[in-house]
């Protein structure tokens, strides 16, 4: 494969299938991505589907790594993958549901764009793209146990 093509190839999965273009702000456009990944993988056993959510996770990191180089700018809005990873993290930890994937694309935006602790310092202190993966993935996890927790308290609630 020659460079021309590595680079599209790079380009292509870094940009979410190109949806950073989409007229819609590029973390929402990459998120929408990532919930329609999760449409197309959540058939899928739940071991094979985590094993699937760190496959696209690891392979990301090298994925905006090499991006990252190629636009010549830190943390690039071309680059989405991390939205993807970051919204398949947040689903792993939540039952199935339309309701479910909704209120995860939530909570993932909010945590993803307020950034609390330590998910800003992982995008700040980690390089290329450890710290452009890192951050949303850790987003990921906390959109993903807010959800998880609001949905059990409020059964509890229910149940009384």
């Amino acid at each position: 494969m020659g460079t021309f093509q590595r680079q599209l190839i790079i380009k292509f999965l870094a940009s979410g299938f190109y949806t950073r273009y989409s007229p819609l702000v590029p973390g929402t456009a990459g998120s929408l991505m990532g919930a329609l990944v999760y449409l197309l993988l959540q058939h899928l056993s739940y071991p094979v589907f985590i094993g699937m959510v760190v496959l696209i996770s690891v392979s990301g990191i090298f994925i905006a790594d090499e991006a990252e180089k190629l636009y010549g700018k830190k943390d690039c809005p071309c680059i989405v993958i991390d939205e993807i990873a970051g919204m398949l993290t947040t689903l792993v930890l939540l039952p199935q549901g339309i309701g479910f994937l909704l209120a995860g694309f939530i909570a993932f935006r909010i945590f993803d764009i307020l950034k609390p602790f330590p998910v800003g310092l992982a995008e700040r202190r980690l390089p290329g793209g450890w710290g452009i993966m890192m951050d949303d993935i850790l987003a990921g996890v906390y959109a993903g146990l807010v959800v998880r927790v609001g949905v059990e308290w409020g059964l509890g609630l229910l149940k009384r």
